[in-house]
Parts: C-alpha cells; sequence; structure tokens
C-alpha cells in the first residue's frame, strides 16, 4: 500500500472536511491509503499555543510522515490571498528534507477554503505550491476533464480543490466541490501509484 499524506490545517473545519473528502478519493483507488495530519497553531509570544497532542482530530504532522508518503496533498485556509501561518511555519522547518531531496520526485496536490467566493482562493493555491516545487516535488491540478470543473458556481479550480466557507466559515461544502475534492485525492492517489 502507497501511503498518501493529507496535510492540512484548520481552524473553522471546512479545511478539515475538505481533508477527509481528498482522503476518501485516495481511499478509492486499489493501492492507496490516506494518512491524515494536522499542524498546531503558532503563538506570537514563545509560550506553547497547543498541547503536544491534538485533544481530537488527526495527529500533528512531523517530518517522517512528509518522509515515508508517496504524495502529499496541502490544505490551508486563506489568509489574505496566502496559506495560514502555522502551515507556513511547519513547513519553513522542512529544511533538512530539502537538503536531502526527500519528497523530490513526488506527487503533491493543493486545497484552501475562504470566506467569499473572490477571497483568494487560486493565489493560495499557487502560493502553497511554492515550497513544494523548491523540494522538487510533480504538482497534480484539476483538468477540465473534470465536467464539475466547468460547471461549478462555488468552489473549484485547475489549481486544485476549494471552498466557499463563508465569513463564519458555516457554508457547507457544495456537491460540485465535493465532487472536485474525491476526484484530486484520486489524481494523487494515481499519480503516486504510476510514479512509484
Amino acid at each position: 500500500m502507497e501511503d498518501v499524506l493529507v496535510l492540512y490545517y484548520t481552524q473553522g473545519g471546512s479545511i478539515r472536511r475538505m481533508a477527509e473528502l481528498i482522503a476518501d478519493g485516495i481511499e478509492r483507488v486499489p493501492g492507496a491509503v490516506a494518512r491524515l495530519r494536522t499542524v498546531p497553531k503558532v503563538a506570537a509570544t514563545t509560550a506553547v499555543a497547543e498541547p503536544s497532542i491534538p485533544d481530537a482530530g488527526a495527529p500533528y504532522c512531523d517530518l517522517k510522515d512528509l518522509e515515508e508518503c508517496s504524495g502529499l496533498a496541502l490544505g490551508s485556509p486563506t489568509r489574505f490571498g496566502n496559506m495560514a501561518a502555522p502551515l507556513k511555519y511547519f513547513l519553513d522547518g522542512t529544511s533538512s528534507l530539502w537538503l536531502s531531496g526527500a519528497l523530490a520526485g513526488k506527487p503533491a496536490c493543493v486545497f484552501t477554503s475562504t470566506a467569499s467566493l473572490h477571497g483568494g482562493q487560486e493565489t493560495t493555491l499557487v502560493s502553497m505550491m511554492l515550497p513544494l516545487l523548491h523540494h522538487g516535488m510533480l504538482i497534480v491540478g484539476l483538468p477540465y476533464t473534470e465536467p464539475v470543473l466547468s460547471s461549478t458556481t462555488s468552489g473549484g479550480s485547475p489549481y486544485g480543490a476549494s471552498h466557499v466557507g463563508g465569513v463564519a466559515d458555516d457554508q457547507p461544502i457544495s456537491e460540485a466541490e465535493r465532487t472536485l475534492c474525491i476526484a484530486l485525492g484520486k489524481r494523487l492517489a494515481h499519480a503516486a501509484l504510476k510514479l512509484r
């Protein structure tokens, strides 16, 4: 079985729900299994922001999860058109993997959620790709052969799966967004299997 890592940061819960859908897509591909991981909040002071083990949900990611994975789905809510600071902070700590080339040649995809339809989905998705490209990862997007991509009036783009969560992050994931999350997970799993 090929382990495909679904690594995300969430605050309101939409990204976690998207991660679970992407994991569902991964596990629909025979020979692939999803490994869900998250990252803790960061604090502006030196105080610890979160316990070392989360109270609920996915465990925190460590570098070993990245080393062992055959592919990576990376998800973050949008913060001013960019990924959230906790995910960026975690990625900034992956220099040893960059030096060893541990992620080079592995497929990766990205996903995000925004408060509004024009809240920076595409810039966030592209900004999340940059550290992955520096690691030598191969980016997997959503092609227009996915019919829903051409008809969605909610989230979804060729750069990755996306969701419009609303200001309170309380909007349900639309059927189109759900379909595209699952499709992205399947594409990532197929790519991981082919590249292994």
